[in-house]
């Protein structure tokens, strides 16, 4: 389990949401050649998931772009527990795991029927589009704090990132 703890600016804990899902069908070019997903495309369906939700929450990158903010990946740590092969119906789900002014981290699973296959932490930074540091926007921040993760998902297959 990760020393890191999650920051909430809520006071209504009821209103807390599951991790935000995003479904995907593995592609033929998508595989390796032992029919497999190849590992690099792993971070492409997770990018894929949080850029939809992003956009489902009114935080796209068009409108943050807009408004001189960008996300900028900072650190990423995976583990691959299981293969997919083609043709396979993926979940990916999208949680927080802690936030700060200009710092966030996300924790992100991919699963097969429910069960686990990849799972990954990814830390970003909130800058402007000079590449400055800037203060995460509130709109953005409150969209995040409805996807906490929750604490099954701090298992022995998570890995660890500093934020």
């Amino acid at each position: 389990m990760s020393s890191v703890k999650i920051r909430s600016t809520r006071t209504n804990l009821a209103r807390v949401m599951a991790p935000a899902s995003f479904p995907i069908r593995v592609r033929f070019y998508e595989l390796d050649p032992y029919g497999h997903v190849n590992h690099a495309t792993y971070l492409q369906y997770f990018e894929a998931a949080r850029v939809a939700w992003l956009s489902e929450v009114g935080q796209g990158l068009d409108e943050l772009k807009a408004n001189d903010v960008q996300l900028v990946v900072t650190g990423v740590a995976t583990r691959f527990l299981q293969s997919a092969v083609l043709d396979d119906e993926l979940v990916i789900e999208t949680a927080l795991v802690a936030t700060k002014r200009v710092r966030s981290q996300w924790a992100q699973n991919i699963y097969l029927d429910g069960e686990l296959l990849v799972c990954q932490r990814i830390n970003f930074a909130t800058v402007n589009t000079s590449g400055r540091p800037t203060r995460m926007p509130e709109g953005l921040g409150a969209a995040m704090n409805q996807i906490e993760a929750p604490d099954d998902w701090f298992s022995k297959h998570l890995p660890d990132l500093a934020l």
